[in-house]
């Protein structure tokens, strides 16, 4: 069910807050523990909040289309009075005093926090797998992984664990899990959201948004957490798209499987009358390691502190990626700083004249847990690290801010996302533009 439809019924008198609670932490209940997506539910207050819900509407109060709807939060959102983790051993007991600024929005527009989901520790890693709570797994196919690092939050979504998650986006966190899990995950423009208290990975590229089942319902979870209460997407006729598809670094290689995906909706993008060319980023090689120095020098010093005092309570892949960042220079910390000036003004000149870019969201399925490398085409034959192939298509976009969404496409086997971004400060654009596609490719 989407959030569109609950609010309908919840506006109807067909369902009530309540049931609708009741039926997410069966979903957990039944799923969670096997799939790891949750590390703590709190159904008592989610009940109350409910029944407070249903009694707020019997008064005739309508707080809009997240009134009543059950919900979940990345573990590493602050909850007042309640712990938050990030994934990780090192804030076991970290208790936070006060609601970061997006439970505050989400309260107010009558949101029901159904608890906390599992993640990559500290959001520093693709997978999901590297948890002091254990492996986040797919909804699919168990023996495989959910994506990440937003990995519980996309496997709630996609098995009707709530009907939306809020999750965090550094280098593809968002997109990832939700290409992977065949879910809508929105990584907005930067800044658009606050992101105090939120335990942070790397401040200049952090991001915070919503894991949905539908765009309007991620255009709805972004305008209240935007403080923008009230946003519909207006959905363009087909033949006024115009879009541009990323080639080049962006589609080679990719899994036969999904090159084949990423076609048939192109094709049916041009069938439906859209207008689809083709465009280079020319500095696109250089995205990872633009990437690398700049989001392990800042990770490593908001992490000094638990490094040197805590630094076995880390897993040892996370610890030794996050004692990596001492090692880049700062001249390479303020190189990446210039050059993702010159990539930003890359992709706005890819976006010169068209409404979206059009990219695979992921160049491969979901990998088997455990896997440290993978090749991307069997037909080409190299070995890839699981980490660097999974970041490949996404990572661009948060060196350079542009808000970017990924699609669940229709595939005979594991799901397959498509990517769409938009303008730099436009997410409203981009999220009308990702409606008109989604009623394409699902039509």
């Amino acid at each position: 069910m989407t959030i569109a439809e609950a609010h309908a019924q919840l506006r109807s008198g067909r369902t009530t807050s309540a049931e609708l609670v009741e039926a997410s932490l069966l979903a957990i209940e039944r799923d969670s523990a096997r799939l790891n997506a949750f590390v703590r539910v709190w159904p008592d207050t989610a009940r109350a909040a409910a029944r407070e819900a249903d009694a707020e509407r019997g008064r005739g109060v309508d707080r809009g289309p997240l009134h009543g709807i059950p919900i979940s939060l990345k573990d590493l959102i602050d909850v007042a009075g309640e712990v938050t983790t990030a994934g990780s051993k090192v804030l076991q007991d970290n208790v936070a005093d006060r609601d970061a600024t997006v439970v505050t929005r989400l309260r107010q527009a009558g949101a029901i926090v159904l608890g906390k989901t599992n993640l990559h520790e500290f959001a520093l890693g693709t997978t999901s797998e590297d948890s002091a709570w254990g492996p986040v797994r797919h909804p699919r196919d168990w023996s495989r992984v959910a994506g990440g690092s937003s990995g519980g939050s996309a496997v709630a979504v996609a098995l009707g664990m709530g009907l939306a998650s809020i999750g965090s986006d550094t280098g593809g966190s968002i997109r990832i899990p939700s290409a992977a899990c065949g879910v809508v995950g929105l990584k907005p423009s930067y800044g658009d959201v606050p992101t105090d208290g939120v335990t942070p990975l790397s401040v200049s590229l952090d991001h915070l948004g919503p894991i949905a089942a539908s765009v309007q319902d991620a255009a709805w979870i972004w305008s209240i957490l935007a403080g923008r209460d009230g946003f519909a997407v207006a959905v363009p006729a087909p033949a006024a798209l115009r879009l541009r598809q990323l080639v080049g670094y962006f589609v080679t290689p990719l899994a036969p499987e999904v090159r084949s995906a990423v076609t048939r909706s192109v094709d049916r993008l041009r069938s439906a009358g859209a207008t689809v060319t083709s465009v280079e980023v020319p500095l696109a090689s250089a995205v990872p390691e633009i990437y690398v120095n700049t989001v392990l020098p800042e990770a490593a010093f908001w992490h000094a502190r638990y490094l040197d005092s805590r630094g076995d309570d880390y897993s040892p892949i996370v610890r030794s990626r996050l004692q990596s960042g001492r090692d880049i220079p700062a001249v390479k910390y303020f190189e990446a700083r210039a050059q993702r000036e010159d990539l930003r003004r890359q992709v706005d000149a890819a976006l010169d004249g068209c409404d979206a870019l059009l990219l695979p969201s992921l160049p491969i399925v979901a990998p088997p847990l455990g896997a440290a490398d993978i090749v991307i085409d069997p037909s080409g034959g190299a070995t890839t690290p699981v980490r660097s192939a999974m970041l490949r298509q996404t990572q661009l976009f948060n060196l350079t801010g542009h808000p970017a969404i990924s699609l669940p496409v229709s595939t005979p086997g594991l799901p397959v996302g498509l990517q769409l971004v938009g303008r730099l400060t436009d997410t409203a654009g981009l999220l009308n533009v990702a409606a008109a596609c989604e009623r394409i490719l699902q039509g």
